[in-house]
Order: structure tokens, then sequence, then C-alpha cells
């Protein structure tokens, strides 16, 4: 069957590169068992792209549903699933089959994949690979033939970065990837849907078909529809019930619009080296708090500060030192308003030369020379050993003769 055989079979609309290169996969893999995750936004229709493949495929005749793992609750997902044995669980009255037992031979379609406990994806996980599962509340081994199709709106290698889902059954799931593109990547195909949409809709509530000039149909191209496909729907359902004018301008249609406009900037991905948007929301919040956080502290010194400078009998609790009388008036200057701070043995800079308990002192610088420290040495264990040089040289880990060439050397005389 050709491309367009399936478009007019499944009611697609459009000739989007995007659109007709995800058509041409699935057409390909559908007469295989490969799994096949399918990529996109939340609108854009991955469940038909599912359909075409179970229809092709040599399970046709067989069961085919949809799971949307996002609506089952994670505490019922396995059974649902999988199946249970009576008095498995609270209100487990009777045994039940999962989805896997009663669509054996056929294809299941589990719908945002994502959303799936990391429990649940371990037993897929065993599905895939051996065919094998065990209902919940039962230790016998079942067998199942099921195609798995997964679908999902999030960026799923993103996810195994951070540990919400499991690596190998990502790749398990995606053999075979799709990729739907959204509708404002599809710019060319929008004015197609919008005028299927808006004569199906004339024809259901008997009304004239709605016809937009070229300002309106700009206006349309540009939208970034972030409802894609099923928000066009439904604008295209809104102007035809309640449309006055079915010549519609660009002012007109910006009435059944929404009012904020979404941004056309690149999203963060998930790939090595970049961070999502929620994560950055994340960290920037942790730097505003590190930020605050910083100015309460560098207010709680002031605070300090001001507190010993107001009661000098505090300073004796923390090492003090002295500075010059202008830096002690640029001190004083701080504006505080707190005389209620604890200090927990602080080290404090209190420039204040007019306390008489604070006396001024002279700083030395120490010398770092290597040969002014071997001669200190050399002299010390003279000194030591009364001016025994085998001693002292015993004492300093040097031979007599090196001793007696270092004391020529530094023009050391006997001690």
């Amino acid at each position: 069957m050709d491309q367009q055989s399936i478009k007019n079979r499944f009611n697609i609309i459009g000739n989007s590169i995007g659109l007709n290169h995800a058509l041409n996969v699935a057409i390909q893999v559908a007469n295989t068992d490969l799994s096949v995750l399918i990529n996109g936004e939340s609108g854009v229709g991955k469940e038909v792209f599912s359909q075409i493949i179970h229809s092709l495929s040599a399970r046709k005749h067989n069961p085919f549903i949809a799971v949307n793992c996002g609506a089952i609750p994670e505490g019922t997902i396995d059974s649902e699933l999988f199946g249970h044995e009576k008095g498995s669980f609270t209100g487990a009255v009777d045994s039940r089959k999962g989805y896997f037992e009663t669509v054996n031979g056929g294809t299941i379609f589990l719908d945002e994949i994502g959303e799936m406990p990391l429990g649940t994806q371990a037993r897929l996980l065993r599905v895939l690979e051996t065919g094998e599962y065990i209902r919940v509340g039962s230790s016998k081994v079942q067998k199942t033939d099921v195609r798995v199709i997964a679908a999902t709106n999030k960026e799923l290698l993103e996810f195994t970065q951070k540990g919400r889902f499991r690596e190998d059954l990502y790749y398990r799931l995606n053999t075979v990837p799709i990729r739907v593109p959204a509708l404002r990547d599809r710019q060319e195909d929008i004015l197609l849907l919008f005028r299927k949409f808006t004569t199906d809709f004339a024809e259901r509530y008997k009304v004239v078909p709605v016809q937009l000039n070229d300002d309106a149909k700009q206006i349309l191209i540009n939208y970034t529809w972030p409802g894609n496909i099923r928000e066009l729907k439904n604008i295209a359902e809104q102007i035809s019930v309640l449309s006055k004018d079915k010549n519609i301008d660009g002012e007109q249609i910006k009435n059944f619009l929404p009012e904020h406009t979404y941004s056309r900037l690149p999203a963060l991905s998930g790939g090595p080296g970049t961070v999502s948007q929620a994560e950055f929301a994340n960290e920037r919040e942790i730097l505003y708090k590190l930020f605050f956080d910083m100015k309460k502290d560098v207010n709680e010194l002031k605070k300090m500060v001001f507190d010993m400078m107001q009661n000098p009998g505090l300073s004796s609790h923390v090492p003090v030192f002295s500075s010059d009388d202008n830096n002690s008036n640029a001190a004083k200057e701080l504006n505080i308003h707190s005389n209620n701070y604890p200090i927990n043995n602080a080290a404090v800079l209190i420039h204040n030369n007019s306390n008489p308990t604070i006396q001024p002192h002279e700083e030395v610088e120490e010398s770092l020379s290597i040969v002014d420290k071997e001669k200190e040495l050399i002299i010390k264990a003279l000194k030591k050993h009364r001016g025994r040089r085998r001693d002292a040289s015993m004492d300093l880990g040097i031979s007599e003769r090196t001793l007696y060439r270092k004391l020529k050397e530094y023009d050391i005389e006997h001690l």
C-alpha cells in the first residue's frame, strides 16, 4: 500500500517532509516484529502511527489495545498489564487477566511510556526479552506473544540519565524510532488541516464553511500551536460555531487564539553537558538562595562588629587585631539596627586604637631564604653541642667535612 492510500485510509492531512518520513518508517517497519518507539509532542497524533503499524502487520487480524500509562495509578498498573490472582491485594476478589494475556498474538500500544513506574519497567523488559511475565500474586511464569509499540512526549534518554527510566528498556524499545513532527514544524500543512476541520464542522453543524483572508492565514501559520493538531481542531470548531461572519480576517481570528504567546527559542535538551528547563529553574532558585544567605551573613557580621565596638568588653572573647583610626571611623559608619548577636569563637578585625587593653603591634615579615635557614640551623647545632663539630654534624645529618665547608662558606666563627 502506497503512502497516499495510507493517508486516505487513516485521514492524515499534510505533505511536509517530516510527516512523510515518519509515515515511510512506519510502513517499512510494520511487517516486522520489531519494537517501535514513537516520539512527539502531545497532540501530534502518535496513536495513529501505532494503528498504521498494526494494520499493515501480520497481526492485523488479532487484537490491538492502546494503554495510557500516565492514566493508570502506580498501584494498579502491574495488575492492568500482567493480571493478578485472587486475594493478591485488597479488592482482588477474583483472578483477572492482564492486557498482555488478552492481547496475545496482537499489538499493545503503550502511550506515555515515560510515566511508567520503574518496577513495571522491569516487568516490561522481561516481556520484551523473553516473552514471559508473572501475574501479581502468582509464582507461575506465563508466556505471551505481543508486539509492543510505545510512545512518549518526553525525552526518555534524559530520563535515563536522571534514573527515572531504565536505560536497558529504553534501548530495547527504541529499536526503531519514529519522530512525529510538531505542527509548528509543518507550516505548509496548517492551512490544509484547518480547511479540512472547518469543512467537516460546517457539514456537522449545518453552517457555511469559514473562509480566511491573507492576514488570518498568516497568523495561523505563524502561531506556535503548543497543543498541535488537537489545538488546531479545537480552534477550527470554535470559529465554525461562534463566528457570525464566516469571512475571517486577522483581527477576528486573534479573538480565538490565546492571548499569551509562546517562545520560539530552542528549549534546553537533555543531552550530555546540558540541563533541562526544570533543572535550570531549580539551579537558578539555588543561586538566589545562595545570594540571599550571603547577604544575610554579611549583615550578621556587620552586627557583630558593631556590637563589639559598642561593648569593648566583648572583645576579650575573640582574637582581636588593630588597625588605623581611619578604618575605625569607616567601621563605625556601618548601618546596623540590632545589638543582639551571639559570638562563637569568631576572628574579628576591630579597628579601635582607643581601647587601652589593645596594644598596637608591628608585623615582622619572616625570612624564607634557604641560605639563612641553613646558617641558622648550623649555629643552633653548634651551640647545642658546645662547639663540638662531630656531634653537631651528626645532629644535622651531614658529614663533618661538609659542616667544615659550610662554616667557611657562611663565615661562621667557631662557637
